[in-house]
């Protein structure tokens, strides 16, 4: 979509979050266009470890998830702007001009689902999470066991026992089958079927 855009060079493009880091160390690029559900340790994490070593990166997610808590979990990483995949090409330009420029870009739709949870105070099970076990929560539902989550978290796979045993505590669950379907049911996780 980007390349017959004359003001818009892409410099590089990631498969993972791991990628991501790399790339951007070495491309230095001014716009991140970061999706939430990649593999590795995904967007939510690489957003945060970007822009702690990049924090003159702006990054705006793009992913097909407008549903909340994800938009707002990603603001609070420090995205700087939030559109879904299917948002038309001149709403796309707009979100990449505007974020490029320091300004916060939310598409309508995710806008309005923003609004719309903040004014009826929505509340999901994952609210009572704390950032790092809802990432762990949003690694395991996408299908990471501990070592792996520990080894892109640089933690002990211990540290993950201990996130998973809180997780399931707090949501009053007992497997990762039940996690994954609670994801499912509260939007975070995206049924492509």
């Amino acid at each position: 979509m980007l390349a017959d855009v004359r003001d818009i060079s892409v410099v590089g493009e990631a498969c993972s979050g791991e990628d991501a880091l790399r790339m951007v160390r070495e491309l230095k690029p001014h716009v991140v266009l970061m999706d939430i559900q990649m593999p590795g340790i995904g967007g939510l994490e690489a957003t945060r470890k970007l822009l702690q070593a990049h924090p003159d990166v702006h990054i705006l997610a793009v992913t097909a998830c407008n549903e909340e808590p994800l938009p707002s979990m990603l603001m609070k990483a420090g995205a700087s702007g939030y559109v879904t995949k299917g948002t038309p090409l001149p709403d796309m330009l707009a979100a990449i001009r505007s974020v490029s420029v320091g300004q916060p870009y939310l598409s309508s739709d995710v806008a309005q689902e923003i609004a719309i949870n903040s004014l009826q105070k929505t509340e999901t099970p994952f609210d009572v999470l704390s950032e790092r076990e809802a990432q762990v929560a949003l690694m395991i539902v996408n299908c990471q066991n501990n070592q792996e989550i520990a080894d892109r978290l640089n933690v002990s796979p211990k540290t993950i026992s201990t996130y998973r045993a809180r997780i399931y505590e707090k949501l009053r669950i007992d497997s990762d089958v039940k996690l994954t379907l609670m994801a499912l049911r509260h939007g975070l996780l995206q049924n492509d079927k």
